[in-house]
């Protein structure tokens, strides 16, 4: 169930910047209902509709990029699982599953959760991870502590038939606590691009007794995916030298935690679904690993992409060029140009691959009007 393209080295390195995010700022990614974002009037607009920037490579301020709904939707095939399923899973262990009336999905980016709510069966998932945030989720019990780690009593309280997980959360232990205890732990890929959800979705929909099921959702997923490609292409400058240059900076200020994700570290993926230059590839950077100035300036991105709570963790875009003074001799630093996206949406590929590109996109060649800073009230 491994994918040749998802080496462990990848996944722990996944799991070690994605796991200090939660650690700093646990419990930030709640389940809610998405509503209308001032930030993005235009989150369900067709990318072809929008007033595009002249030049998005010397667009100035910050924008964000928001999902125009939180919801999954659900395959339209409602067949019944075919038990028991054996499967092989990442780590080569052979698993069966004879029960999947009670579901736990629980990865680092909520991505497994999602899946299954995609295959129809999200009425039988009964915990969540911290970064499952999406609609339906709402009122599940949160069975990761400290960030993103297993609690292992959490789990065995809701007696789930069947776990889905992979090697971005644990301890290991304690997978092999809840095996001990008789529970179906099957342990999928790690790897997270926005080009490999079909894998993923085929190993989950195997695991579940669904693989029609996980057919259908597959095939949408790559019509979705293909259809935003399409759309992005239509508003992507002609010229790669017209591209603008992103790099996708992972911080967490209160661990000075400074990361850049580069060559398969799945940013790469979304930046070039994007149509955008990813800057720490063409540097050489390879995988997650801490921003050094050099790369920075080396880099010279346009656009800096960063996780929502990352950028807030260090102080909105002023706090960020405070605290990395190098960015002032890039582009992005004098434009003031930083692109950020809510946590638990924008490295969580799985059903919603395609909204999140379209977002994305969004937010980078149209970016909504800056709003104007509350006038400070005079002092009594």
């Amino acid at each position: 169930m491994t994918s040749p393209r998802s080496p462990l080295h990848r996944a722990g390195a996944l799991a070690l910047a994605l796991a200090l995010s939660v650690a700093v700022l646990t419990g930030c990614a709640t389940a809610s209902a998405k509503t209308a974002d001032p930030a993005c009037p235009d989150a369900d607009a067709p990318l072809a509709s929008l007033a595009l920037a002249a030049d998005p490579r010397a667009t100035t301020g910050p924008s964000t990029a928001c999902l125009a709904s939180d919801e999954v939707e659900a395959v339209s095939d409602t067949t019944a699982p075919v038990l028991p399923a054996t499967v092989t899973d990442a780590e080569g262990r052979a698993v069966e599953i004879t029960d999947v009336s009670r579901i736990l999905p629980v990865d680092i980016s909520g991505t497994i959760a999602a899946t299954v709510f995609g295959l129809g069966l999200g009425d039988a998932v009964v915990g969540r991870d911290s970064s499952t945030a999406f609609a339906g989720t709402e009122d599940l019990p949160v069975v990761t502590k400290s960030g993103h780690t297993l609690n292992a009593e959490a789990i065995l309280e809701l007696a789930p038939t069947v776990m889905l997980t992979d090697t971005t959360i644990g301890p290991k232990e304690v997978r092999q606590q809840l095996r001990d205890a008789g529970i179906a732990v099957v342990v999928v890929s790690s790897e997270r691009r926005a080009d490999t959800t079909g894998v993923l979705v085929a190993e989950i929909a195997a695991a579940l007794g669904v693989a029609d099921r996980g057919a259908e959702l597959a095939n949408r997923l790559a019509r979705d995916v293909a259809a935003a490609s399409a759309e992005v292409a239509g508003i992507v400058p002609a010229a790669a030298s017209d591209r603008p240059r992103l790099l996708f900076l992972y911080v967490r200020g209160s661990a000075n935690v400074y990361y850049i994700f580069g060559r398969d570290s799945g940013a790469d993926s979304l930046i070039d679904a994007v149509g955008g230059v990813d800057v720490a590839t063409e540097i050489g950077w390879e995988g997650m690993k801490p921003m050094t100035a050099e790369a920075l300036v080396a880099a010279q991105p346009d656009v800096l992409v960063m996780m929502t709570d990352g950028l807030a963790s260090v102080g909105g875009v002023d706090g960020l060029l405070e605290r990395i003074p190098a960015l002032a001799q890039t582009p992005a630093g004098e434009h003031r140009r930083v692109v950020d996206m809510a946590d638990a949406e924008i490295l969580s590929f799985g059903p919603r691959t395609a909204d999140v590109i379209r977002a994305l996109a969004r937010a980078v060649y149209a970016p909504a009007p800056a709003t104007a800073s509350p006038t400070p009230a005079p002092a009594p």
